[in-house]
């Protein structure tokens, strides 16, 4: 595959989440639901995916590389029996890209198998690892979440539920997780609640997701989030809910409502279609130049700017459209063809735009490089005036919670000095982020119960000191 066409493809400017997980407890083809509710989760991580199942007495597994579709087919669901199954997407951010790393993990101990999928990062991994490998644990891969087996191994002789609340009671960081058993499910999350975890059911079968887009898929009901600092035991007697930790403010990713999640989901009790349409309401109250179009760059920033075009009453139009049939090969370009990686995502509608003044809205600025990108291919086709709101506050800090820009010096925000700064290097006429105080007002709540740590620098858990150089990976 040429370069210019890998950048096309994975240079989008945006931040990537880690990953998303799903499970079902009681389904005859719990499998098969467990793939469909991957495949609805795929937006959460597309680096690798895997299906652990169990039939009460046998544990099996499949796992692979690439996107969800590629790496399950029939056959491989029909050697994946039981009514028990959990499933996981996965975009490293701690850990290398290689197999090894595809979750759930899985181990045998004892008289039991346990099999794990993890959604976030947790801090204080390295140097739990450093301890439990001084103490003779061997460790299988890269990735932070085989601590938590670890941690429990000494303790499984108590019972599960003792054994998963000492280890849990050792990690810091934000986790959202799902376990497997011969005959049961677990489902935990993090005390301040960092990331996404819904509970539903699919007529007499418990189901587990990271979000609630994936229940409508396989056709199970929403019951209720799982509860920070909760830890769920699903078996055949039904749904245990277990709350062994302290009570401490909650942290919501904000990111997660603001780019993560998928807008027909709900998650920390909010419609995403609708917050973010309330983000472009509260842009459009805190700066409205005279333009004569709302656009967006799809698919990020679509809500937001018919939010925008609602209360400011200028037309919406799609000024960009996306190709959506990108294949994983592609005929390589030619080198006179220097525009390649962004034309082949979005080309501009040159009879729209020709000599009109645009306001684009964005959900995000990270690098600042696509968006330059994107800015230079629309001056070329004669427009007066390209303006841009974003969504969001300026990212000034990296993320040691699951998000990928993991480096200060990664972040535009944090390298130029003011707005009017990013503007000039993106090539805009103006430029306006969303206050920290419009993107709380939008979601109704307190802003105790988010983490603003990348726009504010406040972290809920001290990060690692060397957070520009986040990572668990062996040397």
């Amino acid at each position: 595959m040429s370069s210019l066409f890998e950048e096309a493809l994975n240079e989008s400017g945006h931040p990537r989440e880690e990953c998303g997980i799903f499970a079902i407890y009681g389904h005859q083809d719990a499998a098969r639901l467990t793939f469909f509710g991957l495949f609805a989760l795929q937006h959460r991580g597309q680096e690798s995916a895997g299906i652990v199942s169990s039939d009460g007495c046998n544990v099996s597994e499949h796992k692979g590389m690439g996107l969800v579709s590629d790496i399950f087919k029939e056959a491989n669901l029909q050697k994946l029996p039981g009514k028990l199954s959990i499933g996981h997407v996965r975009y490293s951010t701690t850990g290398s890209s290689t197999l090894s790393n595809a979750q759930p993990f899985l181990v045998h101990f004892g008289d039991e198998y346990y099999a794990l999928g993890h959604n976030g990062n947790i801090v204080n991994a390295q140097k739990l690892r450093e301890e439990l490998e001084n103490n003779g644990s061997i460790f299988q891969s890269t990735m932070d979440s085989e601590v938590i087996i670890h941690l429990m191994a000494p303790h499984l002789k108590h019972g599960l539920e003792k054994a998963l609340v000492v280890a849990l009671s050792r990690v810091e960081g934000a986790y959202s997780l799902i376990m497997l058993t011969r005959d049961k499910i677990i489902a935990a999350r993090d005390p301040r609640g960092f990331k996404p975890l819904a509970l539903g059911k699919l007529n007499g079968s418990w189901v587990v997701a990271s979000e609630t887009c994936a229940f409508d898929l396989v056709g199970a009901q929403y019951i209720r989030d799982v509860e920070p600092g909760e830890i769920l035991i699903i078996d055949h007697q039904g749904v245990k809910s277990l709350k062994p930790f302290p009570t401490v403010k909650h942290c919501h990713c904000i990111f997660e409502l603001i780019y993560f999640a998928r807008p027909d989901s709900q998650i920390f009790g909010q419609n995403v279609y609708l917050y973010r349409k309330k983000l472009g309401h509260e842009l459009a109250r805190e700066y409205c130049p005279e333009v004569d179009i709302v656009m967006p760059f799809p698919d990020s920033g679509v809500y937001a700017a018919l939010g925008y075009a609602e209360e400011s009453g200028i037309t919406f139009e799609m000024g960009m459209i996306r190709n959506h049939y990108i294949g994983r090969t592609f005929i390589q370009p030619t080198q006179l063809m220097r525009d390649f990686g962004v034309r082949v995502k979005l080309n501009p509608v040159r009879e729209l735009l020709a000599n009109k003044k645009v306001m684009i809205v964005e959900d995000s600025i990270i690098r600042g490089t696509t968006s330059r990108n994107r800015v230079q291919n629309l001056r070329g086709i004669g427009m007066k005036e390209i303006h841009m709101v974003v969504s969001c506050p300026p990212t000034l800090h990296p993320c040691p919670y699951g998000i990928d820009f993991s480096s200060k010096g990664e972040l535009i925000a944090a390298k130029k000095e003011n707005e009017k700064a990013i503007a000039e290097f993106i090539g805009l006429d103006s430029l306006h982020y969303l206050t920290v105080e419009g993107m709380i007002k939008a979601t109704g709540l307190n802003k105790d119960c988010f983490c603003l740590a990348c726009y504010t620098g406040d972290y809920p858990i001290a990060p690692p000191e060397k957070i520009d150089k986040f990572c668990m990976e062996l040397k």
